[in-house]
């Protein structure tokens, strides 16, 4: 049986069970609810904070405790650095220690069982079909697997300080300085400052998969004008594919029309090459250069909708 392809099974197993709510059910005949064994496999070898199980898994803070409890019970799990109540905005105990999930050699056994449990019933799916059909199937679920974490993607208006919003800006500005021929330097270019993107005089959209920074786009608003600049637009590699570039841009577009803006404009580098694309996809036409950013080969223009259109 291919491996990639059990692979590719399982983590759509993982993400839809996690996405339709189905962490209540049994799973793989083990007597143990299915909650119970993904939160025994997400702990994993090298033990996982109790705060970053909760954020991969979406779940309630309460829900959390209790599996770990009963995983705690059943000699499966320790948890170091403070109660097992998984409660804190921190993730933390009572005390605010970093509690720390482990899985105890049972639990590491069992964990080990769980994997071959799995293998197994990915390849019982993919058995009875034939070449194509595994194929097809594979490739549908990776399709859906896309689909839902997109769907679970957050955009939000936060403060330019904000450490999710700082994680997109310094990984905006790394990315350029590796992609462009001169390099990148911020202060070289159009100004994007923290005041130029807090309310009144504009806004910047972060995108959160899991409660992890993972995309930005920036608002300049000209109010006089009635136009406005996107600025330091950027999605993460590891979650590029996913119609999260379209989607920050129309997010912005969106923004912008809430603030009567009629004019979105915007420029970029020849290097970006996919940015390109995804502009004169979104209906931004090429225009004449409009500003004196050094680092601009294309200078783009959309007209945007009124109140009453």
């Amino acid at each position: 049986m291919d491996g990639v392809a059990i692979g590719q099974v399982r983590r759509f197993q993982r993400t839809v069970t996690q996405r339709i709510g189905a962490l209540n059910d049994r799973f793989l005949a083990r007597d143990r609810a299915l909650g119970q064994s993904r939160v025994l496999w997400e702990i994993g070898a090298e033990g996982s904070e109790v705060r970053a199980l909760r954020t991969r898994l979406d779940l309630d803070s309460g829900y959390l405790s209790r599996l770990l409890r009963s995983l705690e019970a059943d000699g499966l799990v320790v948890v170091d650095g403070g109660g097992s109540d998984g409660g804190g905005s921190d993730g933390g105990g009572s005390d605010g220690r970093v509690r720390t999930a482990r899985l105890t050699r049972a639990g590491l056994a069992e964990r080990e069982e769980l994997d071959r449990r799995s293998d197994a019933a990915a390849a019982a799916i993919l058995e009875p079909l034939s070449g194509t059909q595994r194929d097809r199937l594979v490739a549908a679920m990776s399709e859906v697997e896309r689909l839902l974490l997109a769907s679970m993607v957050r955009v939000d208006v936060l403060d330019p300080r904000h450490p999710g919003a700082r994680h997109c800006l310094q990984a905006y500005a790394d990315e350029l300085a590796r992609r462009f021929e001169d390099g990148f330097d911020p202060a070289r270019s159009i100004s994007a400052t923290d005041a130029e993107l807090r309310p009144p005089a504009g806004l910047l959209l972060v995108a959160e998969l899991h409660a992890e920074p993972v995309g930005c786009v920036a608002v300049k608003l000209h109010r006089a004008a009635g136009s406005a600049e996107i600025k330091r637009m950027w999605v993460d590699p590891a979650v590029r594919g996913l119609g999260l570039g379209r989607r920050l841009l129309a997010e912005a577009e969106g923004q912008a029309v809430a603030h009567g803006v009629r004019t979105l404009r915007l420029e970029t580098n020849r290097a970006l090459a996919e940015a390109v694309a995804l502009y004169r996809a979104s209906g931004y036409r090429e225009v004449a250069a409009f500003s004196e950013e050094p680092y601009a080969h294309h200078w783009f223009e959309k007209r945007l909708p009124g109140p009453a259109d």
